[in-house]
């Protein structure tokens, strides 16, 4: 899978999906500082689905209606020990089989989809 890691992934997080055979870009290493337009962007760009902690993508494809057709996944795993966060998101992109084209929302118990515009 190829993914575009937004700079608030825990570096734990990337090494996991990197061993599992993961095709990841992260922004903390590859171009920190980077605006969420641009890395909605560079995800189009590069056919990337989007792997973030931040709700801001959401506004952006859903609000100001941008382009993210190669899918947005967001965690939503606040509180959680980081091992934890690790297991919960490496175990749904292993077991999920498309991400493009969907607002994902993994919470610890469940994960919603919602198409985007």
């Amino acid at each position: 899978m190829r993914i575009l890691a937004d700079e608030n992934c825990p570096s734990d997080l990337v090494d996991a999906l990197r061993e599992r055979a993961h095709d990841v870009v992260w922004i903390r290493s590859d171009a920190p500082g980077s605006k969420d337009q641009a890395i909605l962007a560079r995800a189009q760009a590069e056919d990337r689905v989007i792997l973030t902690f931040d709700k801001d993508f959401g506004e952006l494809a859903f609000r100001m209606r941008l382009p993210a057709t190669s899918g947005i996944i967001l965690c939503r795993l606040g509180g959680l020990p980081l091992a934890r966060v690790v297991m919960i998101i490496t175990n749904a992109l292993e077991n999920g089989s498309e991400w493009s084209g969907l607002f994902t929302i993994i919470h610890e118990q469940r994960i919603r989809t919602i198409p985007l515009p």
